[in-house]
């Protein structure tokens, strides 16, 4: 099939985040010191938090999880959009980039929205599980290591009402995975959880090619 649309370009792109863009306070601070980091490329670009925020929003959550934290800029897009009486679970490994998180949060205000669980992330959600927590969350963000979403989306999919979106990142790889020769343990993962998602009749689907491909799912 033909491609159709609009291949974008950097003057594009710029006018989309100039006119399109309304940041949550402290965002800019944060991004900027994450930007300092070597591994800065980790950290989700702007509008695809505003959209995962917009969602988040539209579907009325109140209830949200995070699997992969790193500095916490788009758990600072989730908290603000869950609001006041809203809560975000945030799943993390690492002591050190979320206590930069930690920081922003703060001065953000929304730090009391957001229950950082360090550790690993499968633990955590089944800790939830055993809460008692199935069925209570309404929207999960999964960006963390390629090779753990297939599970990360079991436990989710149990963890998510009815009607609840579970939202995934690098779903393309940088381009690798429509690539026949491009192999390594994340492609192959990543190719295998969107083969068992088209056709998984539990949800609802639709992968969209913004920044590297965000895969959402719906629960039916």
């Amino acid at each position: 099939m033909k491609r159709r649309g609009y291949q974008l370009s950097d003057a594009a792109y710029a006018y989309v985040l100039e006119h399109t863009l309304r940041k949550p306070a402290g965002l800019d601070v944060l991004m900027e010191e994450t930007a300092q980091l070597k591994n800065s490329g980790m950290m989700s670009p702007p509008e695809q938090g505003q959209f995962l925020a917009f969602l988040v929003r539209a579907i009325g959550a109140r209830t949200a999880i995070e699997v992969g934290v790193f500095t916490g800029a788009t758990t600072l897009w989730l908290a603000e959009a869950v609001g006041p009486d809203g809560t975000v679970v945030a799943c993390d490994r690492s002591e050190e980039f979320t206590a930069i998180g930690r920081r922003h949060w703060e001065t953000a205000g929304v730090a009391d929205r957001i229950d950082l669980r360090l550790g690993a992330a499968s633990e955590t959600l089944q800790a939830l599980l055993e809460e008692g927590k199935a069925g209570t969350f309404d929207f999960m963000y999964i960006d963390a290591d390629k090779t753990g979403y297939d599970g990360y989306y079991e436990q989710g999919l149990s963890l998510l009402r009815p009607g609840g979106l579970i939202a995934f990142d690098n779903m393309l790889q940088g381009g690798r995975i429509a690539d026949p020769d491009a192999a390594g343990e994340s492609v192959e993962s990543v190719r295998a959880l969107i083969a068992k998602l088209h056709a998984d009749e539990r949800a609802d689907v639709s992968l969209l090619p913004m920044a590297d491909g965000v895969y959402l799912v719906r629960k039916r």
